[in-house]
């Protein structure tokens, strides 16, 4: 019986070596930590603005922690550029790029300017998208005038930035036949040569800085199943593009 004990008692005893199993976690989790740092210092500026691009078309835009020191949209597109942090703007706070002198008519009917104009980032570059019914009447290529001051701002940014520019017009997926345009593709194509117009003849910016087309119903932003989709989907984007090499 006594001899029975002491085998229970031996085979109870702990193993020596056990402490190498949890020494050899450990060395594999500190091997894990070094390879991904080594990783992230090898990642190129490129690198960095793709993962910056992928986070912003998943979340939206997020707030840039510097933006107490920029006061004009030019700032913005600059800083924006220039930096390989991640950061995006608060719509609630397009105040301080885009000034409100002039816009008295349309804040009547919006409290929120980001309805007026909306600032993201995708491939392309910095977006910035302005809606059909803030623009244009129904059907129609002429820009209202209520809407200058936003176009004035967005043509001092275009102004003091070096980015090539994009206009691009968009409708929704309704089929349109009119004297004046047989498809919405013409429609939108139109729309954005009225910007282009704009910015070339009231503010006498470089025509070799602009590029323009439509898009026609062919990027949705979202479905077109009801009229408030469909009115989203209507739009002008004028896009400060990313510059080669970036």
């Amino acid at each position: 019986m006594a001899k029975r004990k002491k085998n229970i008692v031996q085979s109870q005893e702990l193993d020596p070596n056990a402490w190498m199993v949890t020494f050899s976690d450990l060395v594999m989790l500190l091997l894990t930590f070094f390879v991904m740092l080594l990783t992230m210092s090898s990642m190129d500026t490129k690198m960095l603005k793709d993962i910056r691009s992928s986070l912003n078309e998943a979340a939206g835009l997020l707030e840039y922690s510097g933006f107490r020191g920029i006061t004009s949209l030019g700032k913005f597109i600059q800083e924006y550029q220039d930096t390989t942090n991640l950061f995006v703007i608060d719509q609630a706070r397009l105040e301080n790029l885009v000034p409100l002198e002039g816009l008295d008519k349309l804040m009547d009917t919006t409290k929120d300017l980001s309805e007026i104009v909306d600032i993201t980032d995708d491939e392309r570059g910095i977006v910035m998208s302005l809606q059909e019914n803030i623009l244009f009447d129904p059907g129609e290529t002429t820009i209202k005038k209520d809407l200058v001051p936003v176009l004035d701002s967005i043509a001092a940014a275009i102004e003091s930035c070096p980015n090539h520019i994009l206009i691009m017009g968009h409708t929704d997926s309704i089929p349109i036949h009119t004297k004046a345009y047989e498809s919405n593709w013409e429609l939108s194509s139109y729309r954005g040569l009225s910007v282009l117009e704009y910015f070339l003849k009231e503010k006498g910016l470089s025509p070799s800085r602009f590029s323009v087309g439509g898009y026609g119903p062919s990027r949705p932003l979202n479905p077109n199943d009801s009229p408030k989709e469909r009115a989203l989907n209507r739009r002008v984007e004028i896009i400060f593009q990313h510059s080669q090499g970036a």
